[in-house]
């Protein structure tokens, strides 16, 4: 309820939830008190000449579970989060018990995750506790965009492969895990030239990879190329420092051909990878990148 926009909102809350408890008791007392309509003790309604509906009161132990269930509800709403934005007189929230749950369990694993983390790379993907503590962090936190096996799709990177953005050492994989990681490859047809320009300086990104590719175009697009060569390299190698992918390979992370290309060089490209540094420990992240360090190194495992 800490999310309201208007303290009328608070005192909304408060008033429809007393008001509904005070209806309760009053159509309780209400009805014990009503008669019958008729001296017989029916309501005087009648069907089929002979079925008549009684009115007789409410048994006690229903009155009795009717009162208790309005009771527990007063008194659950002052000791809890209820009304609006009152915190109850026992101060609990959600929050507090999920950051006390989390203190527990840290405080429980800190002796393992203490060996752990003195643990270099290698160490970490032949160890089996490890590994299994690094695949579930992994399937938590980093499955929703690289998969479950960790191979990524379209615009997001495969972790299992040899082929790192922004280099696949231990320190690199931490970093981007803990950090976070921008690639921002701006807009280069002003740079490129017109259309031709660019169709041909896509078909020489393609011979970089040794790709199909119309090698008149490819041999007029590499002059050209060079407002590329910045980040990517001479050769399409890339550069780790940058973010900046390797050409030269048939690794094609927003898609392959000439068309992708071209897309690529008119409109630009924007990627971010957010930072976990908020929601797991430092302990926590060594395993992540140890276990994530260990798919593309499967001899160490």
């Amino acid at each position: 309820m800490s999310d309201f926009f208007s303290p009328g909102w608070h005192w909304f809350i408060v008033a429809v939830s007393v008001a509904g408890l005070v209806f309760c008791v009053w159509l309780l007392f209400a009805a014990s008190k009503t008669t019958s309509m008729s001296t017989d003790g029916t309501t005087g309604h009648v069907w089929d000449d002979d079925l008549r509906e009684m009115n007789n009161p409410l048994p006690r132990w229903w009155l009795g579970l009717f009162v208790i269930t309005v009771v527990f509800s007063a008194l659950y709403l002052f000791l809890y989060p209820g009304l609006g934005q009152a915190k109850g007189s026992l101060g609990w929230s959600s929050e507090g018990q999920y950051q006390d749950e989390v203190a527990k369990a840290n405080a429980k694993t800190a002796p393992l995750y203490q060996r752990l983390a003195a643990m270099d790379e290698k160490a970490l993907a032949a160890d089996a506790e490890a590994m299994g503590i690094g695949q579930r962090l992994f399937i938590n936190n980093c499955a929703q965009c690289h998969g479950s096996d960790a191979k990524g799709s379209k615009g997001f990177p495969n972790l299992s492969d040899k082929d790192w953005l922004w280099g696949g050492d231990l320190a690199a994989i931490k970093h981007s895990i803990s950090e976070g990681r921008e690639g921002q490859m701006p807009p280069m047809a002003a740079a490129v030239g017109n259309g031709e320009d660019q169709r041909n300086v896509a078909h020489y990104v393609l011979s970089l990879s040794g790709s199909a590719h119309d090698s008149l175009r490819a041999q007029l697009g590499k002059e050209k190329y060079a407002a590329c060569a910045a980040c990517h390299g001479s050769k399409g190698e890339g550069n780790t420092a940058l973010g900046a992918p390797r050409l030269s390979d048939k690794i094609w992370l927003h898609g392959w051909g000439e068309q992708a290309i071209l897309a690529m060089i008119s409109g630009g490209k924007h990627n971010q990878m957010p930072a976990q540094k908020a929601k797991l420990s430092p302990e926590q992240i060594h395993v992540l990148a140890g276990y994530v360090w260990s798919l593309s190194n499967a001899s160490a495992r």
